[in-house]
């Protein structure tokens, strides 16, 4: 165990503020799923992630040892756009779930950067290892992974601070009226459907996407979305609230008449400050095949 007694400058603190504060080596959701598994302790009792520390606190850390990699290596192939030893960049197909869960215990991104790539961080723990963001199943494009713990807090920490630039091309039904905008809500899964999320009022998580509209069709339009922050469904769930869900999205009300296996929906732009030299990384991906083929029948 380790103890640290805390200093007069941390009363008031978040518990797992602190705790990253102290060790920026891991996230704050690491933090955090130690200290509500109780393995962290203030004065040898249980709190809460957002205790606030009083001056002399004694806060009692356990280290854990790392947990064996339990994900099994596939032989998958992937579209590795670029690789350093600190990081990789991906061009996800459509269809390919990011990381194990229920359901899907093999053929994910996880598992196949397990087979094709050398090194991958631990900050997520065995299921996902080296996963700094994801994207939905059937959204396909690029994501950034990390090889090592120091690249991931460090790309973590530009998505937290909105530096890392994530932009999405989408195809709506209907047209929008305005040509660009901004979409502030919050957030919160949606009580009528455990699968889908929805726009509350009170609660939930804010969101922040940023929309302009690239192609107008008849019944159609192709919109680019850039997302400030990176809730579950995000620019899914916004779509639906602007009244102009996403073509192929049945979850979100966007059946049509084109046979899309999902949501046409693609990471086509990705943008970042590289973690050790600093310099600044872009990328960018043609669309799917499929959807190209789309638009030039629109």
């Amino acid at each position: 165990m380790q103890e640290i007694i805390v200093k007069e400058e941390f009363n008031k603190m978040r518990l797992d503020s602190f705790l990253f504060k102290m060790d920026s080596s891991f996230t704050r959701s690491h933090y955090k799923n130690l200290i509500t598994n109780g393995h962290v302790l203030v004065n040898n009792k249980k709190v809460k992630a957002g205790y606030e520390l009083k001056t002399n606190d004694i806060v009692l850390i356990e280290k854990l040892p790392p947990k064996p990699l339990e994900t099994k290596a596939e032989n998958i192939p992937l579209n590795i756009v670029y690789e350093d030893d600190d990081l990789v960049v991906v061009n996800k197909e459509k269809g390919m779930v990011v990381h194990p869960a229920n359901g899907n215990w093999e053929g994910t991104l996880v598992n196949a950067l397990l087979y094709n790539v050398k090194n991958l961080s631990g900050i997520n723990g065995v299921i996902r290892p080296g996963i700094v963001h994801r994207l939905d199943k059937d959204t396909s494009g690029l994501l950034v992974v990390a090889k090592n713990d120091f690249a991931h807090v460090e790309l973590s920490k530009q998505i937290a601070n909105k530096t890392c630039k994530r932009i999405y091309l989408a195809l709506l039904i209907g047209n929008l009226k305005e040509d660009n905008g901004v979409i502030i809500t919050n957030i919160a899964r949606d009580p009528k459907n455990r699968l889908r999320f929805t726009v509350v009022e009170n609660g939930g998580k804010i969101a922040e996407t940023h929309y302009k509209v690239i192609k107008r069709f008849k019944d159609y339009c192709l919109v680019e979305f850039e997302l400030k922050t990176g809730r579950t469904h995000q620019i899914r769930v916004h779509s639906k609230y602007l009244n102009h869900p996403i073509v192929g999205d049945d979850l979100y009300g966007g059946k049509s008449k084109f046979k899309t296996n999902g949501q046409m929906l693609h990471a086509y732009k990705l943008e970042f400050v590289h973690p050790r030299t600093h310099k600044l990384m872009q990328f960018e991906c043609d669309l799917p095949e499929y959807f190209q083929k789309i638009l030039q029948n629109l």
